[in-house]
């Protein structure tokens, strides 16, 4: 066999080649192997991160602030007429006409209805017919006590006979009389045939139909008309027990309607209850105006303003910033690291909207507005980019 068919050798310069080729590729993969975990971790770090920070509740804050004197106490008030009268039927019978609707102004007497009750004038006619009998017989009784008396004196008589028809004659007298008063009731019940108005005044309702049976003396019957004297009205406010030591008769207060936007009426209190009501923890006052033009009407719902001034101290915050617990009242503030701190509040007046407290808060807290049912001691926070707004 020649030299030229036997194999050669690997030459030194490939290997070194395959060998570095080799290494590139592990560090590679090493590289890129590395940079997948790094990444890994990251995400999971940053996944962390996002876990935590929703658990994070992001909450508003407001300031709490100071009472101005004078500001005043709004409360709803219930408007009512001077004079409201009911008018019921006192006998039963039939509507034979009305004479007077809704919205009518009646003079005080004034018929308001006419009722048919055709029971009643027979009633009427038999109790006079009584009394006219009755009336016989007392005129009987009487000349024949007069002529017994006659005959006693004479002794024709016995004075036991004689005192017989005298004492018939008072019988037959007392019995006439009260046929007269039964004829006189029947009269007075006839009269309450024709409705009348007791006051002058506005007729507010009006239940009568013509031909409608009126059945008197029953818990369902409905009046059949409703007078209200409106020259001047009453207003019914419930004043909350913190407040009823500063509303005392004389005082004034403003009162608006709905119906009469930028427009408000001067009340003058007249007098309180002096009670405090056990289930509404409010004193009943009452206010008087006059009612010249007609624009206040009964039934009414009004906004009453009273002039009372802030307690000295007190501070205001939102209402729906109060917690309510097995505790009692509290608010929860922020401190300078976002960590919630509950704090017990005494409330001086409820304002609606708003509540004035005297103990437990500084205006430097800040105060969480709606706090979420959950909050605790120590949580933290996140504070909204709005900022903090001053409670007003």
């Amino acid at each position: 066999m020649s030299e030229e068919a036997l194999p050669t050798a690997p030459d030194a310069r490939q290997v070194r080649t395959l060998k570095r080729i080799g290494i590139g590729a592990g560090i590679l993969a090493l590289i890129v192997a590395g940079v997948g975990i790094t990444t890994r971790g990251m995400a999971d770090h940053q996944l962390a991160s996002s876990a935590e920070e929703a658990t994070i509740p992001t909450v508003r804050i407001v300031r709490p602030s100071r009472g101005e004197a004078g500001d005043g106490l709004t409360l709803p008030g219930n408007v009512q007429a001077w004079n409201s009268a009911a008018i019921y039927a006192r006998t039963n019978g039939y509507i034979r006409r009305w004479l007077a609707d809704i919205g009518d102004h009646v003079k005080a007497g004034q018929p308001l209805a006419v009722l048919e009750a055709p029971d009643l004038d027979q009633q009427l006619a038999q109790a006079k017919a009584d009394y006219q009998t009755a009336l016989a017989q007392e005129a009987l009784a009487k000349s024949t006590a007069a002529r017994w008396a006659t005959m006693l004196a004479q002794d024709a008589v016995s004075q036991q006979e004689a005192d017989e028809k005298a004492g018939d004659y008072k019988a037959k007298r007392a019995v006439a009389n009260a046929s007269l008063a039964n004829v006189k009731r029947l009269e007075a019940e006839e009269g309450f045939t024709r409705l009348r108005a007791p006051f002058a005044g506005t007729v507010t309702s009006r239940s009568a139909q013509i031909g409608a049976l009126v059945v008197s003396g029953t818990s369902a019957s409905q009046p059949l008309f409703t007078v209200s004297d409106e020259h001047r009205i009453r207003v019914y406010v419930r004043v909350p027990q913190g407040s009823s030591a500063q509303v005392h008769p004389g005082m004034h207060a403003t009162m608006t309607l709905p119906e009469y936007p930028g427009r408000s009426f001067d009340l003058v209190l007249t007098r309180t209850a002096r009670a405090v009501d056990t289930s509404s923890g409010t004193m009943l006052v009452e206010l008087q105006a006059d009612n010249p033009d007609g624009a206040l009407k009964p039934g009414a719902y009004a906004q009453v303003s009273f002039p009372l001034s802030s307690a000295p101290g007190s501070l205001r915050i939102p209402s729906s910033a109060l917690i309510f617990n097995d505790k009692g009242t509290s608010v929860a503030t922020v401190d300078a690291h976002d960590r919630v701190t509950l704090k017990p509040v005494t409330i001086a007046r409820d304002l609606g909207k708003s509540l004035e407290i005297d103990h437990g808060l500084s205006p430097n807290d800040r105060v969480i507005d709606t706090p979420p049912d959950a909050i605790r001691n120590g949580d933290r926070v996140a504070i909204a980019k709005a900022g903090a707004a001053h409670a007003g």
